[in-house]
């Protein structure tokens, strides 16, 4: 679920003790190349690391724009009302550029050996939801003192204050159940890491959270998903394991499927940063060409709904009940789109009529508006890849048309989703290619497994799917051949569009057979 927030890209230093220079190099060259955060993490107990908070104040101290955070703080050897007070009072000498990471102190024995209580796992959550609520006391506009009778913390009286320059985030890096479920109510972000959370575990961690929070009468939305990540511009296959582009697919994938809005590259290769920052503009564009995409089909459907309603006949009463007319789909109100209703290539490389259906929609069944974002999640990601394919149509035919030669296709690409400055027509459709690929790996990987085990019934459906899969990436290695080509001048235009026509029909069939059979199951089983 993409929970609409602003993108927003940071770094992840080591406060290395030897090198406390380069790390407010580093921390300077995160501004300087337009990145928006800065984070450094905090473990008081060892030697080996620059204290966090001093650190951030120097780093602040050294900068002009960019925001600093704790990732994340150390809560039991920072008693709450003091780093309430070191972070608002660091927000208002910096003019509101400080967030708060905060955790509940993972390094349990090392906290007790610095002097720092000794709790068990339970005990540290216990102790961190007392925290979150002193510190925001601290940081209210609010008269009298603050009184709280904790289990861990006892404040009995203490004056309010300085308030912070702007409203602190506080994020909290979490990972088992019930620190998910405190995320969820009290939270203003989840923080966790690639490291220890791959991207197919998102969904689950995120149902979690958004769970809660529905429970504690929050939207979900008011959850913002940040992901510390890392990767090689070198690497060969996986998750940011490839160039620019890879990270690029990626990193809007996970924008548009999971929800993730923040990424913080952890990385002290000056290199790293620098190509990290020039990627982040496409990921934002890409981003918002998708959520474009998806609010004008949902405006378009809107307006098509109350057009028909005006000017629907009135029917006699043996006309067919409501949930009959609509296909026995009951207040189930997600429309899957439709495939094209004419082939574009004479090519056909699967029989249609053999795809196996799954189970047949309950016209009884009620389904909350959170159940059914799942399924039009799934249609408004879709829609982005069918939004792109469209624009390399469009672009495929100016230049057979002659309207525009490569050098100007090339001016186009520059206002497209996946635009980099030195891009031309075929780097663009290879790029869309690796996209749908990205797309339909995450689902083999991550979807359609939990599909298979929360109802065994959409097995053959899936399979099916995952058969489709491979013949696309057949269908798109064709695309690939033709732009190459086109490129080196021993291919024509009418090649790549016969291969794009192809493309064409394949990718909308199969993206209108996934959203017809799984669009209800992802509401019914809470699967995404």
């Amino acid at each position: 679920m993409d929970y609409g927030h602003e993108l927003v890209f940071g770094t992840f230093l080591t406060p290395a003790v030897e090198d406390a220079e380069r790390v407010i190099a580093l921390a300077q060259l995160t501004e300087q190349v337009g990145l928006d955060l800065v984070t450094v993490q905090d473990h008081p107990y060892q030697p080996r690391l620059l204290d966090a908070w001093t650190l951030l104040s120097v780093i602040a101290a050294h900068t002009q724009t960019i925001s600093v955070s704790t990732n994340v703080a150390n809560l039991p050897l920072r008693h709450p009302i003091v780093l309430a007070r070191s972070v608002a009072t660091l927000d208002r000498i910096t003019g509101g550029r400080v967030e708060l990471g905060l955790g509940a102190g993972g390094f349990l024995d090392a906290v007790a050996a610095n002097a720092g209580p000794r709790l068990t796992a339970g005990e540290s959550i216990g102790a961190l939801e007392e925290a979150i609520a002193i510190i925001r006391e601290v940081w209210s506009a609010g008269s009298g003192g603050i009184r709280l009778a904790g289990k861990h913390y006892t404040v009995a009286g203490a004056k309010r204050g300085p308030a912070p320059a702007h409203d602190v985030a506080i994020w909290l890096g979490a990972y088992k159940p019930r620190m998910l479920a405190l995320t969820g109510r009290l939270a203003d972000g989840w923080l966790p890491s690639s490291s220890y959370v791959p991207p197919e575990e998102l969904p689950a961690l995120n149902k979690l959270i958004d769970e809660a929070a529905v429970e504690a009468g929050r939207e979900p939305s008011a959850v913002r998903r940040l992901y510390n990540i890392s990767g090689r511009f070198d690497g060969r296959g996986g998750f940011l394991q490839g160039p620019e582009e890879q990270w690029i697919e990626q990193l809007t994938e996970l924008t548009l499927t999971e929800g993730m809005s923040t990424y913080i590259l952890a990385s002290d290769n000056p290199e790293d940063i620098h190509r990290f920052a020039d990627l982040a503009p496409a990921v934002r564009e890409a981003v918002a060409t998708a959520r474009a995409s998806a609010t004008a089909t949902s405006a378009t459907a809107v307006a098509d709904t109350a057009s028909a309603a005006v000017a629907a006949p009135s029917f006699p009463s043996s006309a067919p009940s409501s949930d009959a007319a609509a296909g026995g789909r009951g207040n189930f109100s997600v429309v899957p789109t439709p495939p094209p209703a004419a082939k574009r290539s004479a090519v056909q490389p699967w029989d249609e009529s053999e795809r196996p259906t799954g189970p047949a929609l309950d016209p009884k069944r009620v389904y909350t508006p959170q159940q059914l974002a799942s399924g039009e999640h799934l249609i408004q990601v879709h829609d982005h890849l069918r939004a792109e394919l469209e624009q390399i149509r469009d672009l495929v035919e100016q230049v057979a048309a002659g309207s525009i030669g490569v050098g100007q296709a090339r001016s186009h690409i520059n206002t497209m989703t996946m635009r980099q400055n030195n891009w031309t027509l075929g780097v663009y459709c290879e790029t869309y290619c690796r996209l749908v690929t990205t797309h339909h790996s995450i689902e083999d990987a991550s979807l359609f497994p939990r599909l298979r085990r929360a109802d065994p019934a959409l097995t053959p459906v899936v399979n099916r799917l995952q058969e489709e899969h491979l013949v696309i990436h057949d269908v798109l290695e064709g695309v690939d051949k033709a732009l190459v080509a086109l490129v080196d001048g021993s291919g024509t235009i009418d090649t790549l569009r016969t291969a794009v026509d192809l493309l064409d029909d394949t990718l909308l069939s199969h993206l209108s057979y996934e959203e017809r059979e799984l669009v209800e199951p992802l509401a019914r089983l809470g699967v995404m």
